[in-house]
């Protein structure tokens, strides 16, 4: 029997965090407002679409320590 990985997004999360990772890749994400710098580490546009989707009060796994 095959085992499903189970992920911890809620659906709307994970399709927001596609979204701002599109951005990341078309080089159009910024951190901060429109006005701040490009982000060019993917750990670092990873962050940005975690915790835009937190603020919108979706599911999202907790920070690691």
């Amino acid at each position: 029997m095959a085992h499903k990985k189970k992920t911890k997004e809620s659906p709307k999360a994970k399709k927001k965090i596609e979204k701002v990772m599109h951005e990341y890749k078309e080089g159009k994400l910024h951190s901060g407002s429109k006005k701040g710098p490009i982000v060019k580490n993917p750990k670092q546009g990873i962050a940005i679409a975690i915790s835009e989707a937190r603020k919108k009060g979706m599911k999202v796994p907790k920070k690691k320590k």
